[in-house]
């Protein structure tokens, strides 16, 4: 089913080169998006003197490189190869590389920092949300991976998210609101 849904959506891409620009730029530098949110969450938290949310934000990028990691350990054990290493005839419109296919390390980001901004809150998570998913879909639109890798990506990076901020993200707040009384305090708070 995988590779069927693959092929259908590289036919969708062959009939759509309008679209070519747009899906390429996204899902090669999309994921600059994720961290400017991240940084747009962080310094909200910090107009706001709210350290639960620079918590949120921290634990949250803390976590972004604790799913990538993970899924570097599960691609090694998986060794799945890229859908265009099985179908040649596959129309790829980004470079091609040699790493595994599963799971996908920008939905994975884009699923970390999708969750942690949902933690944060629910309207910037809603836009999160909506620009992962759009992430995964246009990496299987450029022919970089099976719609499972990139569903297996953001469930990772989700995943990871709700863990890491269930295990630190009570001391993290602590350190922040200790953090507060220092000369770190521009760091968290826009109060002098």
């Amino acid at each position: 089913m995988d590779s069927s849904i693959y092929r259908s959506v590289n036919h969708l891409s062959r009939r759509t080169p309008w679209l070519h620009p747009a899906a390429v730029c996204f899902a090669k530098y999309g994921i600059g998006l994720f961290a400017l949110a991240l940084l747009v969450a962080w310094w909200q938290g910090r107009r706001e003197s709210d350290p639960a949310i620079v918590a949120r934000a921290v634990s949250t990028g803390l976590a972004v490189f604790a799913a990538l990691g993970a899924t570097q350990l599960l691609g090694h054990v998986v060794e799945r190869a890229r859908p265009y290493d099985m179908m040649p005839s596959a129309q790829v419109l980004i470079s091609r590389t040699t790493d595994f296919s599963f799971p996908s390390d920008h939905a994975t980001a884009a699923g970390a920092v999708a969750m942690g901004l949902w933690f944060v809150g629910r309207r910037l998570g809603l836009i999160a949300v909506a620009l992962a998913v759009l992430m995964a879909l246009a990496r299987v639109y450029v022919g970089a991976h099976y719609p499972s890798d990139v569903v297996a990506g953001l469930l990772v990076g989700a995943g990871t998210v709700i863990g890491v901020n269930r295990l630190l993200n009570p001391g993290v707040t602590r350190l922040v609101s200790d953090l507060n009384g220092t000369p770190l305090r521009l760091v968290i708070s826009a109060n002098k």
